[in-house]
Protein backbone atom coordinates (compact mmCIF):
# COMPACT_ATOMS: atom_id res chain seq x y z
CA UNK A 1 0.00 0.00 0.00
CA UNK A 2 1.21 3.46 -0.86
CA UNK A 3 -0.71 6.17 1.13
CA UNK A 4 -1.10 9.68 0.82
CA UNK A 5 -4.28 9.61 3.17
CA UNK A 6 -2.66 12.05 5.62
CA UNK A 7 0.38 13.35 6.95
CA UNK A 8 0.17 11.27 10.07
CA UNK A 9 0.08 8.20 8.64
CA UNK A 10 3.51 6.92 9.25
CA UNK A 11 4.73 7.26 13.39
CA UNK A 12 7.67 9.77 14.13
CA UNK A 13 10.34 10.99 12.70
CA UNK A 14 13.53 8.57 13.12
CA UNK A 15 15.17 11.61 15.26
CA UNK A 16 12.06 12.15 17.44
CA UNK A 17 11.91 8.11 18.31
CA UNK A 18 15.78 8.21 19.19
CA UNK A 19 15.64 11.19 21.74
CA UNK A 20 12.31 9.11 23.44
CA UNK A 21 14.74 6.25 23.42
CA UNK A 22 17.64 8.38 24.81
CA UNK A 23 15.71 9.80 27.41
CA UNK A 24 13.77 7.19 28.15
CA UNK A 25 15.70 5.97 31.63
CA UNK A 26 15.16 9.09 32.77
CA UNK A 27 13.28 10.02 35.78
CA UNK A 28 10.98 13.58 35.67
CA UNK A 29 8.80 15.67 37.40
CA UNK A 30 4.88 14.84 35.84
CA UNK A 31 2.26 17.25 34.38
CA UNK A 32 4.53 19.16 31.61
CA UNK A 33 7.18 20.27 34.79
CA UNK A 34 10.29 18.38 33.32
CA UNK A 35 13.55 19.44 31.78
CA UNK A 36 12.67 18.06 28.35
CA UNK A 37 9.40 20.63 28.11
CA UNK A 38 11.49 23.71 29.56
CA UNK A 39 13.95 22.93 26.54
CA UNK A 40 11.65 22.74 24.24
CA UNK A 41 9.34 25.81 25.90
CA UNK A 42 13.22 27.53 25.46
CA UNK A 43 13.76 26.83 21.82
CA UNK A 44 10.20 27.59 20.95
CA UNK A 45 10.73 30.68 22.39
CA UNK A 46 14.00 31.61 20.64
CA UNK A 47 12.29 30.48 17.32
CA UNK A 48 9.38 32.62 17.61
CA UNK A 49 11.80 35.58 19.19
CA UNK A 50 9.14 36.03 21.91
CA UNK A 51 11.30 34.98 25.41
CA UNK A 52 7.72 36.10 27.37
CA UNK A 53 5.46 33.74 25.20
CA UNK A 54 3.77 31.51 27.34
CA UNK A 55 3.28 27.80 25.99
CA UNK A 56 1.74 24.56 27.06
CA UNK A 57 1.58 21.43 25.64
CA UNK A 58 -1.16 19.17 24.40
CA UNK A 59 -1.89 16.02 22.64
CA UNK A 60 -4.05 16.57 19.80
CA UNK A 61 -5.04 19.23 17.62
CA UNK A 62 -8.73 19.03 18.23
CA UNK A 63 -8.53 18.53 22.01
CA UNK A 64 -5.65 22.20 21.50
CA UNK A 65 -8.71 23.92 19.54
CA UNK A 66 -11.40 23.33 22.37
CA UNK A 67 -8.93 24.27 25.03
CA UNK A 68 -7.73 27.23 23.74
CA UNK A 69 -11.06 28.13 22.35
CA UNK A 70 -12.79 27.59 25.67
CA UNK A 71 -10.17 29.32 27.84
CA UNK A 72 -10.47 32.41 25.90
CA UNK A 73 -14.61 32.79 25.70
CA UNK A 74 -17.57 33.88 28.30
CA UNK A 75 -20.33 31.61 28.02
CA UNK A 76 -22.23 33.91 25.45
CA UNK A 77 -19.87 33.93 22.90
CA UNK A 78 -18.93 32.60 20.18
CA UNK A 79 -15.43 31.90 17.56
CA UNK A 80 -15.43 33.13 14.13
CA UNK A 81 -14.31 31.30 11.22
CA UNK A 82 -14.32 31.01 7.79
CA UNK A 83 -17.01 28.34 6.15
CA UNK A 84 -14.15 26.36 5.20
CA UNK A 85 -12.21 26.53 8.54
CA UNK A 86 -11.05 23.00 10.43
CA UNK A 87 -13.35 23.67 13.71
CA UNK A 88 -16.16 24.38 11.44
CA UNK A 89 -16.05 21.22 9.32
CA UNK A 90 -13.88 18.62 10.42
CA UNK A 91 -13.73 18.22 14.09
CA UNK A 92 -17.41 17.07 14.98
CA UNK A 93 -18.61 20.05 16.01
CA UNK A 94 -16.21 19.55 19.36
CA UNK A 95 -16.09 22.98 19.65
CA UNK A 96 -20.60 23.27 19.98
CA UNK A 97 -19.88 20.50 22.86
CA UNK A 98 -18.10 23.10 25.01
CA UNK A 99 -21.06 25.12 24.72
CA UNK A 100 -19.93 27.67 22.50
CA UNK A 101 -21.00 28.57 18.83
CA UNK A 102 -18.67 28.67 15.86
CA UNK A 103 -20.12 31.46 13.70
CA UNK A 104 -18.86 31.25 10.15
CA UNK A 105 -18.46 33.77 7.74
CA UNK A 106 -17.74 33.22 3.73
CA UNK A 107 -14.29 32.54 2.97
CA UNK A 108 -11.78 33.07 -0.57
CA UNK A 109 -9.62 30.15 -1.63
CA UNK A 110 -10.27 28.58 2.30
CA UNK A 111 -9.14 32.01 3.47
CA UNK A 112 -10.69 34.63 5.49
CA UNK A 113 -10.74 37.81 3.86
CA UNK A 114 -10.33 41.00 6.57
CA UNK A 115 -12.74 43.32 4.68
CA UNK A 116 -15.33 40.49 5.06
CA UNK A 117 -14.24 39.90 9.13
CA UNK A 118 -14.96 43.65 9.42
CA UNK A 119 -18.15 43.72 7.56
CA UNK A 120 -19.86 41.09 10.01
CA UNK A 121 -18.71 42.72 12.87
CA UNK A 122 -19.71 46.42 12.20
CA UNK A 123 -23.33 44.69 11.42
CA UNK A 124 -23.32 42.57 14.52
CA UNK A 125 -22.56 45.49 16.51
CA UNK A 126 -25.03 48.00 14.91
CA UNK A 127 -28.19 45.50 14.92
CA UNK A 128 -30.44 46.24 17.44
CA UNK A 129 -30.82 42.32 17.97
CA UNK A 130 -27.47 41.70 19.17
CA UNK A 131 -28.27 41.27 22.63
CA UNK A 132 -30.49 38.43 21.66
CA UNK A 133 -27.34 36.83 19.63
CA UNK A 134 -24.15 34.81 20.74
CA UNK A 135 -21.38 37.59 20.84
CA UNK A 136 -17.98 37.00 18.53
CA UNK A 137 -15.54 36.87 21.11
CA UNK A 138 -12.00 35.76 19.12
CA UNK A 139 -11.31 35.12 15.67
CA UNK A 140 -10.19 32.02 14.29
CA UNK A 141 -8.28 31.27 11.33
CA UNK A 142 -5.57 28.38 9.70
CA UNK A 143 -2.41 28.28 8.58
CA UNK A 144 -2.42 26.72 6.32
CA UNK A 145 -6.12 26.94 5.36
CA UNK A 146 -7.98 23.36 5.24
CA UNK A 147 -7.41 23.45 1.44
CA UNK A 148 -3.45 24.11 1.83
CA UNK A 149 -3.50 27.89 0.95
CA UNK A 150 -1.95 30.58 2.30
CA UNK A 151 -2.01 33.99 3.97
CA UNK A 152 0.13 36.49 3.02
CA UNK A 153 1.91 38.34 5.51
CA UNK A 154 -0.21 41.75 4.75
CA UNK A 155 -3.37 39.63 5.02
CA UNK A 156 -2.84 38.57 8.04
CA UNK A 157 -1.87 41.81 9.07
CA UNK A 158 -5.12 42.97 7.59
CA UNK A 159 -7.07 40.77 9.82
CA UNK A 160 -4.86 41.45 13.04
CA UNK A 161 -5.47 45.07 12.69
CA UNK A 162 -9.80 44.24 12.01
CA UNK A 163 -9.22 42.19 15.35
CA UNK A 164 -7.21 44.61 17.48
CA UNK A 165 -10.20 47.47 16.33
CA UNK A 166 -12.81 45.05 17.49
CA UNK A 167 -10.44 44.15 20.66
CA UNK A 168 -10.87 40.39 19.70
CA UNK A 169 -7.88 38.16 20.58
CA UNK A 170 -6.85 36.41 17.08
CA UNK A 171 -6.34 32.30 17.35
CA UNK A 172 -4.10 30.62 14.37
CA UNK A 173 -4.55 26.68 14.12
CA UNK A 174 -1.13 25.62 13.20
CA UNK A 175 -1.96 21.95 12.55
CA UNK A 176 0.08 21.99 9.52
CA UNK A 177 2.28 25.13 10.32
CA UNK A 178 5.06 24.15 9.53
CA UNK A 179 4.35 23.25 5.80
CA UNK A 180 2.86 27.37 5.45
CA UNK A 181 6.12 28.33 6.55
CA UNK A 182 8.17 26.28 4.50
CA UNK A 183 6.34 26.81 1.27
CA UNK A 184 8.44 29.04 -1.55
CA UNK A 185 5.50 31.81 -1.69
CA UNK A 186 5.28 32.26 1.85
CA UNK A 187 6.68 35.41 2.99
CA UNK A 188 5.23 34.87 6.76
CA UNK A 189 7.87 33.79 9.45
CA UNK A 190 7.52 32.77 12.56
CA UNK A 191 8.52 35.75 14.96
CA UNK A 192 6.31 37.62 12.31
CA UNK A 193 2.87 35.08 13.46
CA UNK A 194 3.83 35.25 17.27
CA UNK A 195 3.68 39.69 16.68
CA UNK A 196 0.66 38.84 14.60
CA UNK A 197 -1.43 37.04 16.74
CA UNK A 198 -2.77 36.45 20.20
CA UNK A 199 -2.56 32.84 20.52
CA UNK A 200 -1.19 29.75 18.18
CA UNK A 201 0.02 26.77 18.20
CA UNK A 202 2.40 24.71 16.36
CA UNK A 203 0.97 21.24 15.50
CA UNK A 204 4.25 18.30 15.80
CA UNK A 205 1.18 15.65 15.32
CA UNK A 206 1.46 16.25 11.78
CA UNK A 207 4.35 17.42 11.30
CA UNK A 208 6.94 14.51 12.52
CA UNK A 209 5.59 13.76 16.03
CA UNK A 210 3.63 10.57 17.30
CA UNK A 211 1.48 12.88 18.73
CA UNK A 212 1.50 16.33 20.06
CA UNK A 213 0.72 20.64 19.66
CA UNK A 214 2.78 23.39 21.33
CA UNK A 215 0.11 26.39 21.96
CA UNK A 216 2.03 29.38 21.92
CA UNK A 217 0.67 32.50 24.03
CA UNK A 218 2.11 35.70 22.73
CA UNK A 219 1.22 38.76 24.52
CA UNK A 220 1.02 37.22 28.16
CA UNK A 221 -2.21 36.56 27.37
CA UNK A 222 -2.55 33.00 28.63
CA UNK A 223 -5.54 32.62 31.06
CA UNK A 224 -4.22 32.62 34.57
CA UNK A 225 -5.63 29.00 34.68
CA UNK A 226 -4.86 27.73 31.48
CA UNK A 227 -3.37 24.29 33.47
CA UNK A 228 -6.92 24.23 34.91
CA UNK A 229 -8.78 24.03 31.93
CA UNK A 230 -6.41 22.00 30.49
CA UNK A 231 -6.95 19.78 33.30
CA UNK A 232 -10.92 19.89 32.43
CA UNK A 233 -10.59 19.31 28.91
CA UNK A 234 -8.35 15.88 29.53
CA UNK A 235 -5.75 17.61 28.01
CA UNK A 236 -3.01 17.94 30.46
CA UNK A 237 -0.77 14.60 30.08
CA UNK A 238 0.72 13.03 33.54
CA UNK A 239 3.65 12.01 31.27
CA UNK A 240 4.09 15.61 29.76
CA UNK A 241 7.71 14.91 29.38
CA UNK A 242 6.33 12.68 25.96
CA UNK A 243 5.40 15.93 24.00
CA UNK A 244 7.95 17.83 25.40
CA UNK A 245 10.87 15.32 24.41
CA UNK A 246 9.20 15.06 20.74
CA UNK A 247 9.23 19.33 20.53
CA UNK A 248 12.92 19.59 22.05
CA UNK A 249 13.71 17.00 18.93
CA UNK A 250 11.94 19.10 16.61
CA UNK A 251 13.49 21.95 17.31
CA UNK A 252 17.24 20.71 17.67
CA UNK A 253 19.10 21.71 14.40
CA UNK A 254 16.11 22.97 12.22
CA UNK A 255 14.39 19.29 12.08
CA UNK A 256 11.16 20.72 12.07
CA UNK A 257 11.10 23.03 9.33
CA UNK A 258 13.59 20.91 7.11
CA UNK A 259 10.93 18.12 7.39
CA UNK A 260 8.10 20.35 6.63
CA UNK A 261 10.27 21.76 3.60
CA UNK A 262 10.82 17.79 2.29
CA UNK A 263 7.10 17.12 2.39
CA UNK A 264 6.47 20.34 0.26
CA UNK A 265 9.06 19.55 -2.22
CA UNK A 266 7.63 16.26 -2.40
CA UNK A 267 4.18 17.74 -2.80
CA UNK A 268 5.41 20.08 -5.50
CA UNK A 269 6.50 17.42 -7.77
CA UNK A 270 3.28 15.29 -7.04
CA UNK A 271 1.97 18.24 -8.58
CA UNK A 272 4.45 18.21 -11.29
CA UNK A 273 3.23 14.73 -12.11
CA UNK A 274 -0.59 14.94 -12.08
CA UNK A 275 -0.45 18.37 -14.65
CA UNK A 276 2.17 16.42 -16.68
CA UNK A 277 -0.73 13.78 -16.92
CA UNK A 278 -3.20 16.73 -17.70
CA UNK A 279 -5.14 16.35 -14.61
CA UNK A 280 -6.89 19.85 -13.05
CA UNK A 281 -6.85 20.39 -9.44
CA UNK A 282 -9.60 22.36 -7.58
CA UNK A 283 -7.56 24.88 -5.57
CA UNK A 284 -4.00 25.83 -6.47
CA UNK A 285 -2.35 25.00 -2.91
CA UNK A 286 1.37 25.61 -2.51
CA UNK A 287 1.75 23.68 0.55
CA UNK A 288 1.91 19.59 1.12
CA UNK A 289 -1.84 18.56 0.53
CA UNK A 290 -2.95 18.65 -2.67
CA UNK A 291 -6.50 18.70 -4.58
CA UNK A 292 -7.08 16.89 -7.73
CA UNK A 293 -10.03 16.38 -9.92
CA UNK A 294 -9.94 12.56 -10.99
CA UNK A 295 -12.77 10.71 -12.76
CA UNK A 296 -14.44 8.04 -10.60
CA UNK A 297 -13.42 5.57 -12.84
CA UNK A 298 -9.64 6.92 -12.29
CA UNK A 299 -10.45 6.74 -8.08
CA UNK A 300 -11.54 3.56 -8.36
CA UNK A 301 -8.39 1.93 -10.68
CA UNK A 302 -6.01 3.91 -8.46
CA UNK A 303 -7.56 1.83 -5.38
CA UNK A 304 -7.43 -0.96 -6.63
CA UNK A 305 -3.47 -0.67 -6.74
CA UNK A 306 -3.36 0.08 -3.72
CA UNK A 307 -3.17 4.12 -3.77
CA UNK A 308 -4.94 5.45 -0.61
CA UNK A 309 -6.04 9.25 -1.12
CA UNK A 310 -8.99 11.11 0.54
CA UNK A 311 -12.12 11.33 -1.31
CA UNK A 312 -12.94 14.89 -0.28
CA UNK A 313 -16.06 15.19 -2.43
CA UNK A 314 -17.85 15.51 -5.36
CA UNK A 315 -16.40 17.61 -7.82
CA UNK A 316 -19.71 16.84 -10.15
CA UNK A 317 -21.65 13.54 -11.21
CA UNK A 318 -18.55 12.42 -12.98
CA UNK A 319 -16.05 13.38 -11.23
CA UNK A 320 -14.18 13.70 -7.56
CA UNK A 321 -12.25 15.80 -5.45
CA UNK A 322 -9.67 13.98 -4.05
CA UNK A 323 -6.77 15.12 -1.73
CA UNK A 324 -3.41 13.62 -2.13
CA UNK A 325 -0.79 14.75 0.89
CA UNK A 326 2.96 14.52 1.36
CA UNK A 327 4.80 13.96 4.63
CA UNK A 328 8.29 14.04 6.55
CA UNK A 329 8.16 10.08 5.49
CA UNK A 330 6.88 10.28 1.98
CA UNK A 331 9.97 8.51 -0.42
CA UNK A 332 10.70 9.44 -4.49
CA UNK A 333 9.38 6.18 -4.91
CA UNK A 334 6.05 6.53 -3.47
CA UNK A 335 5.89 9.17 -6.29
CA UNK A 336 7.07 7.26 -9.15
CA UNK A 337 4.88 4.12 -8.29
CA UNK A 338 1.86 6.79 -8.04
CA UNK A 339 3.42 8.58 -11.43
CA UNK A 340 3.74 4.91 -13.05
CA UNK A 341 -0.68 4.20 -12.50
CA UNK A 342 -2.28 7.54 -12.95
Amino acid sequence: MISFESDYNNGAHPKVLQHLVETNEKQTLSYGFDVYCDNAKEKIKAACDDPEAEIFFLAGGTQTNATVIDSILHTYEGVVSVETGHINTHEAGAIEFTEHKVISIKEENGKMNAQALDDYLYNFLHDGNASHSVYPGMVYITFPTEYGTLYSARELDEIFEVCRRYKLPLYVDGARLGYGLMAESNDITLPYLAKHCDVFYIGGTKIGALCGEAVVFTHNNAHEHFFNIQKQHGALMAKGRLLGVQFDALFTDNLYFDISRHANDMAMRMKRIFQAKGFRFFIDSPTNQQFVILSNETVKQLCRKDIVFTHWGPYDKENMICRFVTSWATKPEELDYLEENL
